[in-house]
């Protein structure tokens, strides 16, 4: 199963007026990420970075002037997605942008059941929160020092890990699944650690003696036909 944990920069709130400016990706296969990732700037057009906005992100209006446009990106942006689940934190504020732009250009809106929100998932694991971004790398012990603003691709970067810490943790990254040879494979990390899916090709012995099996069976039948064993074989 692919994911793409995303998320983007906006040049204000309003999703019918403000633009996407910054969206960035991380793709997850099977809950374990490729390092594929996107992160592309994205000219707003004449609509201008509402200082609220600059204070959260820092990307300037100065900078974007010689960005391409969302018609110019948006065959990348799909074509990286592809099939995959989109996966945001609060993805209804993300989803709202990203649909109002497909639809300025003509293209169909990305439908709710491709999308994961990453903050209602948190609501329902931790229902006293705080479930913030910063508050969920503080929960599960990842280091976010750096993020010093909102930037799209080191958000999607750190919302990837807690998404895999809050589906399974560590366990869900060991990635364990069937390869084609038949055999199971443990991936952790780099490392592969193969379990061949052999038959034992000799039965244990059995662990009860025959002095123990007789003592049973004695037991069984001074408590009568109501016995739960007498509706078991041996």
């Amino acid at each position: 199963m692919r994911e793409i944990i995303f998320d983007t920069e906006t040049t204000g709130l309003d999703s019918k007026l403000d633009r996407v400016i910054e969206i960035g990706g991380v793709e997850l296969e099977n809950h374990f990420p490729t390092g594929r990732t996107l992160h592309l700037f994205i000219s707003p057009g004449e609509r201008k970075v509402h200082p609220d906005a600059l204070a959260v992100h820092g990307i300037t209006d100065e900078f974007l002037k010689d960005k391409p446009s969302f018609a110019d990106l948006a065959q990348q942006i799909l074509d990286f997605f592809g099939d995959a689940r989109w996966v945001a934190h609060n993805a209804n504020f993300d989803m709202g942008f990203i649909n109002a732009e497909f639809e300025r250009i003509g293209l169909p809106p990305i439908l709710q059941e491709k999308v994961t929100d990453t903050l209602a998932l948190a609501r329902r694991k931790h229902p006293m929160g705080p479930n913030s971004l910063d508050a969920l790398c503080r929960r599960y012990g990842i280091d976010n020092s750096h993020r010093t603003k909102h930037g799209a691709l080191l958000d999607s970067e750190l919302l990837a890990e807690v998404y895999i810490e809050m589906i399974g943790g560590r366990q869900a990254a060991l990635g364990l699944g069937m390869a084609e040879s038949g055999r199971r494979t443990l991936v952790e990390a780099e490392d592969d650690v193969v379990l061949p899916l052999g038959v034992r090709p000799k039965p244990l012995a059995p662990r009860l003696s025959e002095e123990e099996r007789a003592a049973h069976a004695a037991m069984v039948q001074k408590m009568g036909d109501k016995a739960i064993w007498t509706k078991y074989g041996d």
